[in-house]
């Protein structure tokens, strides 16, 4: 199967190129930078949103991965909006070249604020301008998708972690002071629950989810199971060895973070069930 990965060089690209690769497949890495990418990968150097020869030198693919975002861990840059039709362009650019199948990564916080499961039947309310383009975008696709040949899987990412020097969440920022020499880190109650997975998971679920077409439509790439982020900090801290503890309280909970929310897993089980 030929894939394109659109973001490849990014956070979560480079483990999705690594999985199809192991998976067999033939692999068109697409992004500006390819310095950590896997060799065994078609390295295409490209701005997605210029003008760009890809179709010409690499043909329409069997499945396009997206994965490419600007700035994606900064969720309230106006660069989100701006980039909207940009991806729309592009995508629906392949779609009418002919591309069957699009596996686009979404987010959980396309719902915005909710206590609870989400499954694909969840009411979206996007509280940040990320979270509103993703939604937009998904919604457009959707429409889009249905006037074309085109089956659409939308995954949406929950709380990763994992190769915590390339990402900017707590455990890198965590990693970070322990090497600054820190024996404390401010913290909040931390008793808000998530639900965690690993980069290397996530690749695994959007390699399996990529390589059928049974399983379509609103994905949660998910556990299912909510663990405390105390927990699973304190987890982190004696996974690394770090010599360091959480100052619990030194900063306040967000009023906009729900107290517990966690995915459906049950569609990205059945598919990595039925692959075995």
């Amino acid at each position: 199967m030929k894939v394109w990965v659109t973001g490849a060089g990014g956070y979560i690209g480079r483990h999705v190129v690594r999985q199809l690769l192991d998976d067999g497949h033939q692999v068109i890495a697409c992004d500006i930078r390819g310095d950590e990418l896997d060799s065994r990968a078609v390295f295409a150097r490209a701005d997605i949103f210029s003008e760009n020869t890809l179709l010409e030198e690499y043909g329409v693919p069997d499945v396009c991965i997206h994965l490419a975002v600007r700035n994606g861990f900064v969720h309230q840059s106006p660069g989100h909006l701006e980039d909207l039709p940009r991806h729309f362009h592009f995508l629906t650019s392949l779609i009418d070249a002919g591309l069957s199948r699009l596996v686009v990564m979404g987010t959980m916080h396309e719902v915005g604020y909710h206590e609870g499961m989400i499954d694909e039947n969840t009411p979206c309310n996007p509280l940040s301008l990320y979270a509103i383009s993703k939604d937009a975008l998904r919604r457009s696709l959707e429409i889009y998708c249905r006037t074309k040949d085109c089956n659409l899987l939308w995954l949406r990412g929950f709380y990763l972690l994992g190769d915590d020097g390339h990402n900017h969440s707590i455990f890198s920022k965590l990693l970070e002071a322990a090497r600054d020499g820190k024996k404390t880190f401010p913290f909040t109650s931390g008793k808000t629950r998530y639900d965690f997975l690993s980069v290397d998971e996530l690749a695994l679920m959007i390699a399996r989810a990529s390589e059928q077409d049974r399983v379509k439509g609103i994905i949660c790439c998910c556990s299912g199971k909510p663990v405390s982020l105390g927990e699973r900090v304190e987890q982190f801290i004696r996974e690394n060895g770090l010599d360091i503890r959480l100052d619990y309280g030194a900063f306040p909970d967000r009023p906009y973070d729900s107290p517990c929310i966690y995915g459906d897993p049950s569609k990205i089980q059945s598919i990595l069930n039925a692959k075995g």
